[in-house]
């Protein structure tokens, strides 16, 4: 499973922190409590019918392990003065996915899908839903940007080591009479394919044909810790040129060197935080 990642926004002097769990942003339900510093107002929320029937809905559209029996029980004894209603209860009866429940110093608590998250926060006040919108819109466009950023880099990096690649398919693979001439292209592309398969499994052209809808090619799709592993073995591959190393040797050592950086760029902690997925090669 892939490691929660932790941001923050600040909403009307409230510190409210998000986690990306399951691929979605879930808000801390603990933290708009303190905001208004009622400890009660949750369980007031959750056991009005009109929240189990959105809870319910929610469950049945996004969580296909949803317990529609126990729903119905809950929604059922809603009307009673006795009926209580808590996010374990909720959980642990029905098997909701849309309220979590974190442990830990930094972080912990009760969170909830952004759906649910928003739809607390019209109870409790709208004009703090509408603050807390801007502010995680905020966020994802910052976190954007970061990730776009992030990415230049990686691109930057293979494209740097670029030069020293080709400048050796010059000196070792291409026959004199044609460096620097059209011919020379092929050359260049076959040794690309080969850092192609030796890292991602497929030519250029493979990868097109799999993603027609895709526009640019596979490098552009790739993720940092792959951009990074190409530009280590964009130097090796020059190396093993010079080296004399036919094709197929290459290859080997470039696949069998491919997957052992990957292994280590990915256990990396500097790298883990990377926005962007990680992909692991076998």
């Amino acid at each position: 499973m892939a490691k929660e990642r932790l941001s923050k926004i600040t909403v009307e002097g409230a510190d409210i922190h998000i986690i990306e769990f399951a691929e979605a942003d879930f808000f801390s339900l603990t933290d708009i409590v303190k905001k208004y510093d009622d400890e009660q107002i949750l369980y007031r929320w959750m056991r009005s019918r009109s929240t189990l029937e959105f809870l319910g809905v929610w469950e049945q559209v996004y969580n296909p392990d949803f317990n529609p029996t126990e729903f119905d029980r809950f929604r059922f004894e809603s009307g009673l003065n006795t009926f209580s209603m808590s996010p374990k209860k909720w959980i642990e009866g029905t098997n909701a996915k849309g309220i979590i429940s974190k442990s830990g110093r930094h972080g912990g608590g009760t969170y909830a899908h952004k759906d649910i998250a928003l739809e607390f926060c019209s109870w409790i006040n709208p004009v703090f839903r509408f603050y807390m919108i801007r502010e995680f819109q905020r966020l994802k466009e910052d976190e954007a940007k970061l990730n776009s950023l992030e990415w230049d880099v990686k691109r930057i990096m293979a494209k740097a080591s670029y030069p020293i690649h080709t400048e050796a398919v010059r000196q070792h693979l291409i026959p004199p009479k044609i460096v620097r001439t059209k011919l020379e292209g092929l050359y260049f592309a076959n040794e690309a394919d080969l850092l192609n398969v030796a890292l991602f499994g497929m030519t250029a052209k493979d990868w097109k044909l799999q993603n027609p809808e895709l526009k640019g090619n596979l490098r552009d799709h790739a993720t940092h810790e792959q951009l990074l592993v190409l530009s280590l073995l964009q130097g090796l591959n020059a190396k093993l040129m010079e080296w004399g190393s036919d094709a197929q040797q290459r290859l080997e050592l470039l696949n069998k060197a491919a997957i052992e950086w990957m292994e280590v760029v990915l256990n990396s902690g500097s790298l883990k935080e990377l926005p962007g997925g990680q992909k692991k090669l076998t």
